[in-house]
Order: structure tokens, then sequence, then C-alpha cells
């Protein structure tokens, strides 16, 4: 929802050969006025959230991301500390943009011709004419889906059928090269961790286990520069427990933010003894939906976090297993 609504770039040249450039935007000669600046880069969307939130929320929020969007909230958290509550990073992705930031590094930033603003130049066209019918092809979509999702019988019609709108918009070729060429954010993931860390919000750690592209270490390393942040492992769950296992990540999100409420005199879910935010626990979790149970395994780890508790943890529960 947040692509252009109307064309970034001007009227195209002739002979232009892509097959439908007429209804592409952003393969114009050049760019109009308003969109002078336009990249899809993390500052955009950490403007866009800050934006959102002051005009249409109006109070501080606690915030949720997920993959890109976890790096997304966490550095608008970093940027914007008094419109925060605190943070969920669910799967987050810890780093995004390969080319240098123009604000942080203007010397190396000149020397790339192109940072994702419009229009595209004709070799990133020609890029895109070569990649964009794979990429938005409902074969690649469904296939993508299935590696998201550790439970492949996880309903994600209307997840498909939202992706393949919007590769049909317009402006999503042009966009999607955009994001891709991007340049870094002003702020690393580790810095962003820090701002937070610095000012005092609270943070909480929900990792998907079976998550291909952002496993569980990459939680793992967060939950080691943020100790104090509750760090929750889902299994069977993949890169978006929030839409596989939504009772599992409702229950430990309104735990841990009544636990920030009450200044601590609820306890953090699952997390409820000294024995267990020192050494962690394993727990089944049992849900209903749709008539039949679903069990499904969290391990949590509080303040007390180390890498040998983790180890043992997972030593715990393969003898679990081998057990059963």
């Amino acid at each position: 929802m947040s692509l252009p609504i109307e064309n970034p770039t001007t009227k195209l040249k002739e002979g232009d050969i892509l097959e439908g450039k007429n209804s592409i935007w952003g393969f114009g000669d050049e760019t109009e006025p308003w969109a002078n600046e336009l990249a899809y880069s993390m500052d955009l969307w950490r403007d866009q959230v800050s934006y959102f939130i002051e005009e249409v929320i109006g109070e501080p929020v606690y915030i949720v991301g997920n993959s890109l969007g976890g790096y997304v909230a966490l550095y608008f958290a970093a940027s914007n500390p008094q419109l925060v509550k605190g943070v969920t990073l669910l799967n987050a992705t810890p780093f995004w943009g390969f080319l240098p930031n123009p604000t942080r590094s203007p010397a190396l930033a000149r020397l790339f011709p192109w940072s994702g603003t419009f229009p595209l130049p004709p070799s990133v066209r020609k890029l895109i004419e070569l990649v964009w019918q794979k990429i938005s092809d409902p074969k690649s979509i469904a296939e993508i889906l299935k590696q998201v999702y550790a439970d492949h019988s996880t309903n994600v019609d209307q997840v498909f059928s939202r992706i393949l709108e919007i590769t049909q918009h317009p402006a999503a070729a042009a966009s999607f090269a955009s994001i891709m060429f991007a340049p870094q954010g002003q702020l690393s993931f580790e810095e962003c961790l820090m701002r937070c860390k610095m000012n005092n919000l609270p943070i909480c750690l929900m990792y998907g286990k079976e998550d291909p592209w952002v496993k569980p270490i990459w939680g793992l390393k967060v939950k080691r520069q943020v100790p104090e942040a509750p760090y929750y492992e889902i299994s069977p769950a993949g890169h978006c427990p929030h839409d596989e296992v939504p009772e599992v990540v409702n229950y430990l999100l309104r735990g841990w933010i009544n636990n920030i409420e009450s200044h601590g005199s609820s306890a953090l879910p699952l997390l409820d003894d000294s024995h267990s935010i020192q050494n962690g626990i394993s727990k089944d979790l049992e849900f209903t939906r749709e008539g039949s149970k679903k069990l499904v395994k969290i391990r949590a780890f509080g303040e007390g976090f180390s890498i040998w508790t983790w180890i043992s943890s997972s030593i715990k529960s393969q003898l679990g297993k081998l057990g059963r």
C-alpha cells in the first residue's frame, strides 16, 4: 500500500521494447518534481512509520516487525524513542542495503552511479526486463511461500493473492528495483539496538526455529547484545511465526506487554520464576484451531541467557524427543 499513486517519471521515449511498458511506471525519461528524492530505502520506511503513528495513532506505541519489517521497526524506534513503548522482533532481518549510505559515506557513495532513485538507468531497466517476469510469476511466488512456511498446511491463499495483486501494480517492477539498489540506512542494525538500549526501550525477541532465511542464530546474536530482552524460539514455525502460529505469538506478545505495563508485577510468559529466568525453559503449548489441537514447542530465555544454556537446552530437547 506504499506504492506511488501516480507515475514518478515522465512520458517514455519511443522505441522502448519492454512488453506493455506504457503501463509500467518509473521507466520514463525524467523524474517528476515530487519524486526527485524518492527511493525505497530504510530511511523512507522509517519515515512512513513515523508519519502514520504521529498522524493516525497520535500516541506512543508498541511496535512489532517481521523480517525486513523488524529492521524497520528497530530503526524507527532508535530514531523516535519518544513514540515507542517497546519493540518486538519476529525473525528480524539484521541487515539491508548493499550500497553505502550517502550521509555516512558521501565520497564512497558517489562511486556508485545509481542508488534506487527514479528514473531507472537504462542498464537497470534491462536487468529488470530479464528478471521481473520470473520474479512476479505465480509459480515463483508459490515456491517462495513454501520456503517461508514450515507448516505447509497453513492456509496462505490470502497472502498469495495479496502478493500477486501487488506485482500487477504499474509501479511494482521499478519499486522492486529501487528496493534492491537502495543504499544502507544511516544506522546499522547493531547501532539501532544500542540506541534502543540507551533509551531503555524494552525489546522482545521471537523467532520461528525452522526459518530457512533468518535462522535463530541471528536472534541469539541479538539476545547477546540485549541480554535483558526475553527470547522465545517457536517450533514448528518458519519465517512468519505470527502467521503460522498466531495464537502462540499473541499469547507471548500480550504477556510481554502486560509485564511492561505492570512494571514487572506480571511475570513474563514462561519466565515466571528465578530458575527459568536464569537457565531458560522448554515447554509444549497446545491450542485448538478449527476443531483440532496443535502442539507447539517454545524455548524461552531470560536475563541469565548464555550460549551454553542454549546448547544445554538443545541437547535436552533432543534427548526428550528420543525418549518419546
